[in-house]
């Protein structure tokens, strides 16, 4: 398969810093070789330093989005599958649109569906996908080339376990499709009823359980171990049509041994084949 990795190095607006190191940590940690080696030709292009020059979160943030869903089209016109690697979430954003994507699969140890009315620390990741939804943060969301909310009966969340009490009542009234991994059968069944043709696939890398694999600062207990990723993604790309990936959140700081390196290859080598041979 011909691959374009794009970087989008940011971490709430900060270039390079905190999970912003985490795309070069995994390109230095043999990414293109890991894909190279498996017979797909890759190239990578990085977005660079883009929006705010003050580097604050929210403008930079859809700035980021913006330059990835360009990066996204040009890929896709040239006939190339998109990986994103990304410091955060809300850059999916980016990615959807780019890929013209109709529905979504967010694996997440957080729901990442707080709004401003709801955030109790106004943390912009942990509204991202509210605003892939189009819950909030419209005007800006519109305006990123290509962008169109999913429709919420088109989401399939996965292994969420720490959620915000508003995030609880708001997914009590939504038609997400909530999951786990082992057992994602019955969600995409679900997610196929819906009539999803072009579906991205959000692999928010703190969705492990913290004893198998810590990507991040953030530490929930649950969460499945490295291979039940792996398994529960390719049944999920053997299953919808998968045109595009975000790997997002890894904070090399926290990973001494750099262990996350050589398992997001695995995991991506074994998707890509997956999608390959559907």
């Amino acid at each position: 398969m011909n691959i374009t990795i794009i970087l989008a190095s940011y971490d709430s607006g900060h270039y390079h810093g905190g999970m912003g190191q985490g795309p070069d940590a995994l390109i230095a940690g043999g990414l293109v070789d890991a894909l190279t080696m498996a017979g797909h030709d890759v190239t990578v292009q990085d977005i660079g330093k883009v929006g705010d020059a003050q580097e604050r979160e929210i403008a930079t943030g859809f700035a980021v989005c913006n330059a990835v869903s360009g990066e996204v089209r040009i890929a896709r016109d040239r006939g190339r599958f998109p990986i994103v690697l990304a410091g955060n979430c809300l850059t999916s954003a980016g990615a959807v649109a780019g890929e013209g994507a109709d529905a979504i699969i967010w694996a997440d140890q957080h729901g990442d569906l707080n709004t401003p009315e709801t955030s109790i620390y106004g943390f912009l990741d942990g509204m991202a996908l509210s605003t892939v939804l189009g819950l909030c943060w419209r005007p800006m969301a519109g305006a990123i080339p290509g962008f169109q909310p999913i429709d919420p009966s088109r989401c399939v969340l996965v292994n969420a376990r720490d959620l915000d009490p508003a995030e609880e009542k708001l997914l009590q009234t939504l038609p997400v499709i909530r999951t786990e991994c082992p057992g994602v059968a019955r969600a995409t069944e679900t997610l196929q009823a819906a009539g999803a043709r072009r579906v991205h696939m959000h692999l928010d890398l703190d969705v492990h359980d913290p004893k198998e694999l810590q990507a991040n600062r953030y530490v929930t207990p649950g969460g499945p171990n490295p291979e039940q990723l792996r398994d529960a993604a390719c049944a999920m790309a053997l299953a919808v049509p998968i045109v595009g990936i975000t790997v997002s959140a890894y904070d090399p700081a926290f990973d001494a041994q750099a262990d996350v390196p050589p398992l997001v290859g695995q995991l991506l080598n074994d998707l890509i084949a997956t999608i390959e041979g559907r």
